[in-house]
Protein backbone atom coordinates (compact mmCIF):
# COMPACT_ATOMS: atom_id res chain seq x y z
CA UNK A 1 0.00 0.00 0.00
CA UNK A 2 1.07 3.47 -1.20
CA UNK A 3 2.24 6.20 1.92
CA UNK A 4 -0.16 9.60 0.05
CA UNK A 5 0.26 10.67 3.66
CA UNK A 6 2.60 14.11 1.85
CA UNK A 7 -0.19 13.89 -0.55
CA UNK A 8 -1.43 17.34 1.20
CA UNK A 9 -1.74 20.68 0.18
CA UNK A 10 0.92 23.18 1.90
CA UNK A 11 -1.57 25.73 3.60
CA UNK A 12 -2.59 21.85 5.51
CA UNK A 13 0.63 21.76 7.26
CA UNK A 14 1.03 25.38 7.92
CA UNK A 15 -2.28 25.45 10.09
CA UNK A 16 -1.24 22.35 11.67
CA UNK A 17 2.00 24.16 12.74
CA UNK A 18 -0.27 26.83 13.85
CA UNK A 19 -2.38 24.55 15.75
CA UNK A 20 1.01 22.75 17.36
CA UNK A 21 2.80 26.06 18.27
CA UNK A 22 -0.80 27.81 20.11
CA UNK A 23 -1.41 24.48 22.04
CA UNK A 24 -4.89 24.12 19.95
CA UNK A 25 -3.40 20.70 18.21
CA UNK A 26 -5.83 18.25 20.15
CA UNK A 27 -8.86 20.41 20.41
CA UNK A 28 -11.45 17.92 18.92
CA UNK A 29 -12.91 18.96 15.91
CA UNK A 30 -15.41 17.40 13.44
CA UNK A 31 -16.02 18.13 9.94
CA UNK A 32 -18.34 17.41 7.28
CA UNK A 33 -17.35 16.20 3.62
CA UNK A 34 -20.48 17.15 0.90
CA UNK A 35 -20.69 18.21 -2.59
CA UNK A 36 -22.65 21.11 -4.05
CA UNK A 37 -24.32 20.29 -7.60
CA UNK A 38 -23.32 22.40 -10.69
CA UNK A 39 -26.14 21.15 -12.72
CA UNK A 40 -28.13 18.04 -13.88
CA UNK A 41 -25.06 15.98 -14.66
CA UNK A 42 -24.86 15.58 -10.71
CA UNK A 43 -28.08 16.01 -9.63
CA UNK A 44 -27.55 12.67 -7.53
CA UNK A 45 -24.15 10.97 -7.59
CA UNK A 46 -22.66 7.76 -6.91
CA UNK A 47 -20.66 7.45 -3.61
CA UNK A 48 -17.01 5.94 -4.54
CA UNK A 49 -13.51 5.85 -3.43
CA UNK A 50 -14.26 4.80 0.00
CA UNK A 51 -11.72 1.61 0.29
CA UNK A 52 -8.83 3.99 -1.08
CA UNK A 53 -9.68 6.42 1.76
CA UNK A 54 -9.47 3.72 4.08
CA UNK A 55 -5.91 2.80 2.59
CA UNK A 56 -5.16 5.87 3.04
CA UNK A 57 -5.83 6.57 6.52
CA UNK A 58 -4.41 3.38 7.29
CA UNK A 59 -0.92 4.50 5.82
CA UNK A 60 -0.72 7.92 7.40
CA UNK A 61 2.67 8.79 8.38
CA UNK A 62 5.63 11.13 7.70
CA UNK A 63 8.69 8.68 6.78
CA UNK A 64 12.44 10.59 7.63
CA UNK A 65 12.86 11.13 3.96
CA UNK A 66 9.89 13.35 3.79
CA UNK A 67 10.71 15.07 7.25
CA UNK A 68 14.03 15.71 5.61
CA UNK A 69 12.11 17.69 2.79
CA UNK A 70 10.05 19.57 5.07
CA UNK A 71 13.02 20.64 7.14
CA UNK A 72 14.47 21.93 4.05
CA UNK A 73 11.71 24.08 3.46
CA UNK A 74 12.52 26.42 6.72
CA UNK A 75 9.29 27.18 7.79
CA UNK A 76 9.01 24.32 10.19
CA UNK A 77 10.56 24.46 13.39
CA UNK A 78 12.60 20.79 15.13
CA UNK A 79 9.56 20.22 17.64
CA UNK A 80 6.75 19.99 15.49
CA UNK A 81 8.66 17.57 12.89
CA UNK A 82 9.39 15.84 15.93
CA UNK A 83 5.44 16.01 16.32
CA UNK A 84 5.06 14.49 12.85
CA UNK A 85 7.59 11.76 13.20
CA UNK A 86 5.28 10.52 15.88
CA UNK A 87 1.69 11.28 14.17
CA UNK A 88 -0.64 8.51 13.79
CA UNK A 89 -4.40 9.26 13.01
CA UNK A 90 -6.65 8.86 16.68
CA UNK A 91 -10.11 9.63 14.93
CA UNK A 92 -13.45 8.51 14.48
CA UNK A 93 -15.03 8.29 10.82
CA UNK A 94 -18.33 7.67 9.40
CA UNK A 95 -19.02 7.32 5.69
CA UNK A 96 -21.74 6.64 3.43
CA UNK A 97 -21.00 2.96 2.15
CA UNK A 98 -19.63 3.02 -2.07
CA UNK A 99 -22.20 2.77 -4.45
CA UNK A 100 -25.21 4.72 -2.02
CA UNK A 101 -26.77 6.81 -4.29
CA UNK A 102 -26.36 10.24 -2.52
CA UNK A 103 -27.29 14.19 -2.76
CA UNK A 104 -26.13 17.55 -3.08
CA UNK A 105 -25.35 18.99 0.90
CA UNK A 106 -25.21 15.57 2.28
CA UNK A 107 -22.76 14.84 4.50
CA UNK A 108 -20.79 11.76 2.82
CA UNK A 109 -18.14 11.66 5.68
CA UNK A 110 -18.25 12.79 8.69
CA UNK A 111 -14.39 13.13 10.96
CA UNK A 112 -13.99 13.66 14.28
CA UNK A 113 -10.60 13.64 15.16
CA UNK A 114 -7.70 16.25 16.76
CA UNK A 115 -7.81 19.09 14.72
CA UNK A 116 -4.18 18.18 14.36
CA UNK A 117 -5.36 15.19 12.10
CA UNK A 118 -8.67 16.20 11.07
CA UNK A 119 -6.81 19.22 9.28
CA UNK A 120 -4.35 16.80 7.33
CA UNK A 121 -7.12 14.30 5.67
CA UNK A 122 -8.53 16.74 4.24
CA UNK A 123 -6.77 16.90 0.98
CA UNK A 124 -6.53 13.78 -0.11
CA UNK A 125 -9.82 12.84 1.04
CA UNK A 126 -11.55 14.76 -1.32
CA UNK A 127 -8.78 13.84 -4.08
CA UNK A 128 -9.76 10.36 -3.74
CA UNK A 129 -13.60 10.77 -2.87
CA UNK A 130 -14.08 13.67 -5.63
CA UNK A 131 -12.78 11.64 -7.95
CA UNK A 132 -14.03 8.12 -7.83
CA UNK A 133 -17.43 9.71 -6.72
CA UNK A 134 -17.39 11.52 -10.23
CA UNK A 135 -16.27 8.86 -12.15
CA UNK A 136 -19.13 6.22 -10.86
CA UNK A 137 -21.58 9.41 -11.17
CA UNK A 138 -20.70 9.71 -15.12
CA UNK A 139 -20.95 5.87 -15.57
CA UNK A 140 -24.50 5.53 -13.73
CA UNK A 141 -25.61 7.69 -16.69
CA UNK A 142 -24.45 6.23 -19.57
CA UNK A 143 -25.48 2.62 -18.16
CA UNK A 144 -28.99 4.18 -18.13
CA UNK A 145 -28.99 5.83 -21.18
CA UNK A 146 -28.14 2.40 -22.47
CA UNK A 147 -31.45 0.83 -21.50
CA UNK A 148 -29.86 -2.77 -20.56
CA UNK A 149 -26.94 -2.59 -22.96
CA UNK A 150 -23.80 -3.60 -22.05
CA UNK A 151 -21.46 -0.78 -21.05
CA UNK A 152 -17.57 -1.46 -21.14
CA UNK A 153 -15.19 1.03 -20.10
CA UNK A 154 -12.68 1.58 -22.75
CA UNK A 155 -10.80 5.20 -21.39
CA UNK A 156 -7.49 4.04 -20.34
CA UNK A 157 -5.40 5.45 -22.62
CA UNK A 158 -7.49 8.98 -22.49
CA UNK A 159 -7.35 9.00 -18.59
CA UNK A 160 -5.84 11.91 -16.85
CA UNK A 161 -2.70 9.37 -15.95
CA UNK A 162 -2.09 5.87 -14.19
CA UNK A 163 -4.11 6.43 -10.85
CA UNK A 164 -6.93 8.07 -13.07
CA UNK A 165 -7.03 5.23 -14.90
CA UNK A 166 -7.26 2.52 -12.64
CA UNK A 167 -9.46 4.33 -9.89
CA UNK A 168 -11.64 5.71 -12.86
CA UNK A 169 -12.14 1.73 -14.32
CA UNK A 170 -13.02 0.71 -10.28
CA UNK A 171 -15.87 3.53 -10.25
CA UNK A 172 -16.74 3.05 -13.58
CA UNK A 173 -17.95 -0.68 -12.40
CA UNK A 174 -19.26 0.66 -9.78
CA UNK A 175 -21.61 2.65 -11.66
CA UNK A 176 -22.78 0.00 -13.50
CA UNK A 177 -20.05 -1.08 -16.53
CA UNK A 178 -19.94 -4.42 -16.73
CA UNK A 179 -16.00 -4.64 -18.01
CA UNK A 180 -12.94 -2.64 -18.68
CA UNK A 181 -10.61 -2.41 -20.84
CA UNK A 182 -7.70 -1.79 -18.15
CA UNK A 183 -5.75 -5.26 -17.46
CA UNK A 184 -4.22 -3.63 -14.29
CA UNK A 185 -7.63 -2.88 -12.62
CA UNK A 186 -9.04 -5.99 -14.24
CA UNK A 187 -6.24 -7.78 -11.94
CA UNK A 188 -6.57 -5.72 -8.90
CA UNK A 189 -10.19 -6.26 -8.55
CA UNK A 190 -10.99 -9.21 -9.87
CA UNK A 191 -13.23 -7.68 -12.63
CA UNK A 192 -14.01 -8.88 -16.37
CA UNK A 193 -11.76 -7.19 -18.92
CA UNK A 194 -12.65 -6.49 -22.52
CA UNK A 195 -11.32 -5.89 -25.81
CA UNK A 196 -10.51 -7.34 -29.34
CA UNK A 197 -8.00 -5.85 -31.93
CA UNK A 198 -7.72 -2.22 -33.01
CA UNK A 199 -7.71 -1.00 -36.61
CA UNK A 200 -3.91 -1.34 -37.00
CA UNK A 201 -4.64 -5.08 -36.64
CA UNK A 202 -6.28 -5.05 -40.23
CA UNK A 203 -3.85 -2.09 -41.57
CA UNK A 204 -1.41 -4.74 -40.70
CA UNK A 205 -2.49 -7.44 -43.32
CA UNK A 206 -2.32 -7.38 -46.97
CA UNK A 207 -6.45 -7.17 -46.69
CA UNK A 208 -9.15 -7.01 -44.46
CA UNK A 209 -10.27 -10.73 -44.98
CA UNK A 210 -6.93 -12.15 -44.19
CA UNK A 211 -6.60 -9.18 -41.29
CA UNK A 212 -10.31 -11.23 -40.09
CA UNK A 213 -8.93 -14.66 -40.68
CA UNK A 214 -6.21 -14.37 -38.90
CA UNK A 215 -7.63 -13.12 -35.89
CA UNK A 216 -10.29 -16.11 -36.16
CA UNK A 217 -8.29 -18.49 -36.02
CA UNK A 218 -6.52 -17.25 -32.73
CA UNK A 219 -9.91 -17.03 -30.83
CA UNK A 220 -12.31 -19.19 -32.54
CA UNK A 221 -14.42 -18.95 -29.40
CA UNK A 222 -14.21 -15.43 -29.15
CA UNK A 223 -14.23 -13.84 -32.55
CA UNK A 224 -15.63 -10.07 -32.65
CA UNK A 225 -14.21 -7.79 -35.40
CA UNK A 226 -13.61 -4.27 -35.76
CA UNK A 227 -14.96 -3.76 -39.30
CA UNK A 228 -15.07 -0.40 -40.34
CA UNK A 229 -11.15 -0.14 -41.37
CA UNK A 230 -12.03 0.58 -44.90
CA UNK A 231 -15.75 1.01 -45.80
CA UNK A 232 -18.39 -0.74 -43.36
CA UNK A 233 -20.72 -1.96 -45.76
CA UNK A 234 -19.03 -2.77 -48.87
CA UNK A 235 -16.32 -4.59 -47.32
CA UNK A 236 -16.17 -5.19 -43.55
CA UNK A 237 -19.32 -6.51 -42.64
CA UNK A 238 -19.32 -8.74 -45.28
CA UNK A 239 -15.41 -9.74 -45.08
CA UNK A 240 -16.99 -10.50 -41.52
CA UNK A 241 -20.15 -12.68 -42.81
CA UNK A 242 -17.65 -14.94 -44.77
CA UNK A 243 -15.02 -15.08 -41.97
CA UNK A 244 -18.16 -16.28 -39.78
CA UNK A 245 -19.16 -18.48 -41.93
CA UNK A 246 -15.93 -20.21 -42.38
CA UNK A 247 -15.85 -19.75 -38.31
CA UNK A 248 -18.90 -21.89 -37.97
CA UNK A 249 -17.87 -24.98 -40.64
CA UNK A 250 -15.79 -25.27 -38.00
CA UNK A 251 -18.08 -25.76 -35.23
CA UNK A 252 -17.66 -22.47 -33.50
CA UNK A 253 -19.82 -19.57 -33.62
CA UNK A 254 -19.03 -15.89 -33.78
CA UNK A 255 -19.43 -13.18 -31.47
CA UNK A 256 -20.22 -10.01 -33.59
CA UNK A 257 -18.54 -7.18 -35.18
CA UNK A 258 -17.64 -3.53 -33.40
CA UNK A 259 -18.47 -0.47 -35.15
CA UNK A 260 -16.16 2.61 -34.46
CA UNK A 261 -16.96 5.63 -36.78
CA UNK A 262 -19.60 6.92 -39.16
CA UNK A 263 -23.09 7.56 -38.59
CA UNK A 264 -23.11 4.37 -36.06
CA UNK A 265 -27.38 4.61 -36.16
CA UNK A 266 -27.40 3.66 -39.83
CA UNK A 267 -24.35 1.48 -40.09
CA UNK A 268 -26.05 -0.32 -37.08
CA UNK A 269 -29.07 -0.95 -38.56
CA UNK A 270 -27.79 -2.08 -42.33
CA UNK A 271 -25.30 -4.00 -40.30
CA UNK A 272 -27.48 -5.87 -38.67
CA UNK A 273 -30.29 -6.57 -41.48
CA UNK A 274 -26.83 -7.84 -43.07
CA UNK A 275 -26.01 -10.23 -40.64
CA UNK A 276 -29.82 -11.30 -39.91
CA UNK A 277 -29.87 -12.27 -43.73
CA UNK A 278 -26.98 -14.39 -43.25
CA UNK A 279 -27.92 -16.44 -40.85
CA UNK A 280 -26.79 -14.43 -37.88
CA UNK A 281 -29.22 -12.99 -35.56
CA UNK A 282 -27.75 -13.84 -31.94
CA UNK A 283 -24.48 -11.94 -33.17
CA UNK A 284 -23.75 -8.73 -31.17
CA UNK A 285 -22.87 -5.21 -32.83
CA UNK A 286 -20.90 -3.24 -30.41
CA UNK A 287 -20.44 0.16 -30.91
CA UNK A 288 -17.23 2.79 -29.71
CA UNK A 289 -16.36 6.45 -30.82
CA UNK A 290 -16.55 9.05 -28.27
CA UNK A 291 -19.99 8.06 -27.09
CA UNK A 292 -21.66 9.69 -23.81
CA UNK A 293 -24.90 9.15 -22.12
CA UNK A 294 -26.28 11.95 -24.78
CA UNK A 295 -25.26 10.67 -27.86
CA UNK A 296 -25.99 6.99 -26.30
CA UNK A 297 -29.91 7.89 -26.13
CA UNK A 298 -29.78 9.59 -29.19
CA UNK A 299 -28.90 6.87 -30.86
CA UNK A 300 -31.19 4.11 -29.12
CA UNK A 301 -34.18 7.29 -29.95
CA UNK A 302 -33.13 6.52 -33.82
CA UNK A 303 -33.39 3.10 -33.74
CA UNK A 304 -29.54 1.81 -33.83
CA UNK A 305 -29.38 -1.90 -33.52
CA UNK A 306 -26.58 -2.26 -30.84
CA UNK A 307 -26.08 -3.79 -27.71
CA UNK A 308 -23.15 -3.38 -26.47
CA UNK A 309 -21.51 0.33 -25.86
CA UNK A 310 -17.62 0.82 -25.46
CA UNK A 311 -17.06 3.79 -23.80
CA UNK A 312 -13.71 5.61 -23.24
CA UNK A 313 -12.95 9.59 -22.96
CA UNK A 314 -15.95 11.18 -21.99
CA UNK A 315 -16.62 8.43 -19.15
CA UNK A 316 -13.41 8.05 -17.45
CA UNK A 317 -12.69 12.04 -18.26
CA UNK A 318 -16.39 12.39 -17.52
CA UNK A 319 -16.10 15.26 -20.05
CA UNK A 320 -18.93 17.64 -19.30
CA UNK A 321 -18.10 17.84 -16.07
CA UNK A 322 -14.77 17.20 -14.90
CA UNK A 323 -15.06 17.60 -11.04
CA UNK A 324 -17.20 16.97 -8.27
CA UNK A 325 -17.25 20.03 -6.40
CA UNK A 326 -16.93 18.09 -3.26
CA UNK A 327 -16.02 20.32 0.08
CA UNK A 328 -14.12 19.12 3.64
CA UNK A 329 -16.30 21.79 6.20
CA UNK A 330 -15.80 22.68 9.97
CA UNK A 331 -19.16 21.14 11.74
CA UNK A 332 -18.63 21.28 15.54
CA UNK A 333 -15.44 21.74 17.92
CA UNK A 334 -15.57 20.13 21.01
CA UNK A 335 -14.02 22.13 23.79
CA UNK A 336 -13.97 21.16 27.87
CA UNK A 337 -16.78 18.25 26.83
CA UNK A 338 -19.00 20.16 25.32
CA UNK A 339 -19.91 19.95 21.98
CA UNK A 340 -19.77 23.68 19.78
CA UNK A 341 -21.74 24.23 16.56
CA UNK A 342 -19.60 25.43 14.00
CA UNK A 343 -21.46 27.27 10.96
CA UNK A 344 -20.01 29.01 7.99
CA UNK A 345 -21.95 31.93 6.10
CA UNK A 346 -21.96 32.92 2.78
CA UNK A 347 -24.17 35.40 0.42
CA UNK A 348 -25.18 32.50 -1.35
CA UNK A 349 -27.19 30.42 0.78
CA UNK A 350 -26.45 27.11 -0.97
CA UNK A 351 -22.65 28.18 0.52
CA UNK A 352 -23.89 28.45 4.06
CA UNK A 353 -23.36 25.19 5.87
CA UNK A 354 -25.03 22.87 8.38
CA UNK A 355 -23.70 23.59 11.90
CA UNK A 356 -23.20 20.08 14.65
CA UNK A 357 -22.15 16.69 14.54
CA UNK A 358 -24.99 14.73 12.18
CA UNK A 359 -26.00 11.75 10.93
CA UNK A 360 -27.87 11.06 7.62
CA UNK A 361 -31.20 9.40 7.03
CA UNK A 362 -33.17 7.97 4.15
CA UNK A 363 -37.15 7.80 4.51
CA UNK A 364 -39.17 5.51 2.57
CA UNK A 365 -42.20 5.44 1.77
CA UNK A 366 -44.02 2.54 2.97
CA UNK A 367 -46.75 2.06 0.06
CA UNK A 368 -44.45 1.84 -2.85
CA UNK A 369 -41.05 1.29 -0.97
CA UNK A 370 -39.74 4.21 -2.65
CA UNK A 371 -37.15 6.84 -1.50
CA UNK A 372 -38.87 9.68 -0.49
CA UNK A 373 -36.77 12.39 0.66
CA UNK A 374 -33.67 12.57 2.56
CA UNK A 375 -33.26 13.66 6.19
CA UNK A 376 -30.13 15.49 7.72
CA UNK A 377 -30.44 15.56 11.54
CA UNK A 378 -28.50 15.95 14.57
CA UNK A 379 -26.30 13.04 16.05
CA UNK A 380 -28.55 13.05 18.67
CA UNK A 381 -31.42 12.43 17.47
CA UNK A 382 -33.89 10.01 17.37
CA UNK A 383 -36.64 9.47 15.59
CA UNK A 384 -40.16 7.62 15.92
CA UNK A 385 -41.61 5.96 12.94
CA UNK A 386 -45.13 5.44 14.36
CA UNK A 387 -45.54 9.65 14.72
CA UNK A 388 -45.80 12.25 11.84
CA UNK A 389 -42.42 13.71 10.51
CA UNK A 390 -42.08 17.22 9.57
CA UNK A 391 -38.57 18.42 7.82
CA UNK A 392 -37.39 21.04 6.27
CA UNK A 393 -35.88 22.72 2.72
CA UNK A 394 -32.16 23.88 4.27
CA UNK A 395 -32.23 26.82 1.73
CA UNK A 396 -36.07 27.85 1.56
CA UNK A 397 -36.69 27.47 5.09
CA UNK A 398 -40.66 28.22 4.86
CA UNK A 399 -40.86 24.83 2.50
CA UNK A 400 -42.13 21.97 4.97
CA UNK A 401 -43.19 18.23 4.38
CA UNK A 402 -44.84 16.01 6.75
CA UNK A 403 -44.84 12.40 6.15
CA UNK A 404 -46.57 9.89 8.09
CA UNK A 405 -46.11 6.61 6.55
CA UNK A 406 -42.78 5.74 6.38
CA UNK A 407 -39.55 3.97 7.46
CA UNK A 408 -36.31 5.54 7.77
CA UNK A 409 -32.53 4.12 7.27
CA UNK A 410 -29.44 5.80 8.73
CA UNK A 411 -26.91 6.14 5.48
CA UNK A 412 -23.76 6.23 7.47
CA UNK A 413 -21.61 3.24 9.11
CA UNK A 414 -18.81 3.89 10.95
CA UNK A 415 -15.56 3.17 9.45
CA UNK A 416 -12.56 3.75 12.64
CA UNK A 417 -13.05 4.17 15.98
CA UNK A 418 -9.94 5.87 17.63
CA UNK A 419 -8.00 5.72 14.70
CA UNK A 420 -8.84 1.67 14.44
CA UNK A 421 -10.75 0.55 11.31
CA UNK A 422 -13.83 -1.56 12.41
CA UNK A 423 -15.33 -1.94 8.71
CA UNK A 424 -15.47 -4.24 6.29
CA UNK A 425 -15.20 -3.74 2.64
CA UNK A 426 -17.24 -5.49 0.57
CA UNK A 427 -16.14 -6.46 -3.04
CA UNK A 428 -16.25 -4.45 -6.31
CA UNK A 429 -19.15 -6.55 -7.23
CA UNK A 430 -21.04 -6.52 -4.32
CA UNK A 431 -20.60 -2.64 -4.03
CA UNK A 432 -22.11 -2.62 -7.77
CA UNK A 433 -25.09 -4.52 -7.04
CA UNK A 434 -25.56 -2.13 -3.83
CA UNK A 435 -25.60 0.75 -6.28
CA UNK A 436 -28.42 -0.63 -8.96
CA UNK A 437 -30.42 -1.99 -5.79
CA UNK A 438 -30.35 1.42 -4.17
CA UNK A 439 -30.80 2.92 -8.09
CA UNK A 440 -34.05 0.92 -8.14
CA UNK A 441 -35.65 2.63 -5.07
CA UNK A 442 -35.61 6.06 -6.92
CA UNK A 443 -38.84 7.02 -8.75
CA UNK A 444 -37.50 7.57 -12.76
CA UNK A 445 -38.11 11.61 -12.33
CA UNK A 446 -34.86 11.71 -10.43
CA UNK A 447 -32.57 10.11 -12.85
CA UNK A 448 -33.72 12.05 -15.70
CA UNK A 449 -30.76 12.85 -17.78
CA UNK A 450 -32.40 16.12 -18.26
CA UNK A 451 -34.25 18.39 -16.06
CA UNK A 452 -34.34 15.85 -13.54
CA UNK A 453 -36.83 16.37 -10.86
CA UNK A 454 -35.33 17.69 -7.88
CA UNK A 455 -34.94 15.57 -4.74
CA UNK A 456 -35.60 16.28 -1.25
CA UNK A 457 -32.51 16.67 1.30
CA UNK A 458 -34.37 18.00 4.06
CA UNK A 459 -33.13 19.44 7.83
CA UNK A 460 -34.53 17.91 11.26
CA UNK A 461 -36.49 20.13 13.04
CA UNK A 462 -33.53 20.57 15.66
CA UNK A 463 -30.93 21.32 13.22
CA UNK A 464 -33.49 23.98 11.54
CA UNK A 465 -33.81 25.78 14.67
CA UNK A 466 -30.22 25.48 15.34
CA UNK A 467 -29.15 26.73 11.69
CA UNK A 468 -31.90 29.38 12.26
CA UNK A 469 -30.91 30.56 15.20
CA UNK A 470 -26.98 30.94 14.32
CA UNK A 471 -27.87 32.96 11.44
CA UNK A 472 -29.88 34.74 13.75
CA UNK A 473 -27.18 35.95 16.04
CA UNK A 474 -24.67 36.47 13.66
CA UNK A 475 -27.54 39.22 12.26
CA UNK A 476 -27.33 40.65 15.67
CA UNK A 477 -23.75 40.50 15.59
Amino acid sequence: MRNLTMMTDLYQLTMMYGYFKTGMRDNLATFDMFYRSKDATTHYAIMAGLEQLIEYLENLRFDEESLRYLGGLGIFDEDFLDELRNFEFHGDVYAVPEGTIVFPGEPLIRVTAPIFEAQLVETALLNIINHQTLIATKASRVVQAAEGGTVMEFGLRRAQGPDAGIYGARAAIIGGCKSTSNVLTGQMYNIPIAGTHAHSWVMSFPDEITAFRKYAEMFPTSCLLLVDTYDTLKSGVPNAIQVFDELRAQGHEPVGIRLDSGDLAYLSREARKMLDAAGYPNTIICASGDLDENLIRDLKLQGACIDTWGVGTKLITSEDCPSLGGVYKMSAETVDGRVIPKIKISENPVKITNPGVKKLWRIYDNQTGKATADLIALDYESFDTTRPLTIYDPVNTWKSMTLTDYTMKELQVKVFEGGKRVYDSPSLQEIQQHCQDDLDTFWDQYKRLLNPHRYKVDLSDSLWMLKNSMLQNYRRG
